[in-house]
């Protein structure tokens, strides 16, 4: 299974028969984030990759990721989705600028682009965002491991996420200067 963000219980805008059929007739808008620890100069040192359980059973590693609700800015479905997966005293530094690293579009079919999502036909804003607190994950994550940049952009770790992501985790290894 290959999904962009994680099922929202209390998403308060759609019921889940509206949400359906919403993925059915129109693209949705996503943030993701890479979250990353940084040293003294803002230079990445670790990276933050979630592992999760899928609907099918599967475990999978992936980012925090969510919808974009009507009417809420970028900044607060980043702040929302970030607090949602890493918990509350995560403390992730916002950028001064919403401008995305980059901008992935997710379909439900193989090869329109890297990235498949059987769902929908999503577009995913896409940030790396600097954690300064404790994280501890809550909702359907199982754990958030840390890793190097190194470590993180092996073949393996590509290998145990879906839906492309392992590109969207190198694409923002590069975009800060640490893509081994």
């Amino acid at each position: 299974m290959s999904s962009v963000g994680t099922p929202d219980p209390n998403s308060g805008w759609l019921s889940d028969e509206e949400l359906a059929e919403t993925r059915r007739r129109l693209p949705l808008l996503y943030v993701e984030a890479v979250p990353v620890r940084v040293d003294g100069l803002g230079r990445v040192n670790e990276v933050g990759m979630l592992l999760r359980a899928s609907a099918e059973g599967s475990i999978t590693r992936t980012l925090v990721s969510g919808r974009v609700m009507y009417g809420e800015t970028i900044r607060d479905a980043l702040f929302r989705h970030l607090e949602k997966d890493l918990g509350p005293m995560a403390f992730p530094l916002l950028p001064a600028s919403p401008v995305p690293f980059q901008v992935a579009e997710y379909f439900p079919w193989p090869g329109a682009s890297q990235f498949t999502d059987h769902r929908q036909h999503a577009v995913s804003l896409a940030y790396v965002i600097p954690v300064t607190g404790t994280c501890e994950p809550r909702q359907d994550a199982l754990e958030l491991t840390w890793m190097s940049p190194k470590d993180a952009a092996s073949d393996g770790i590509a290998a145990d996420m879906e839906g492309g992501r392992g590109a969207l985790l190198r694409a923002a290894l590069a975009s800060v200067g640490v893509l081994p």
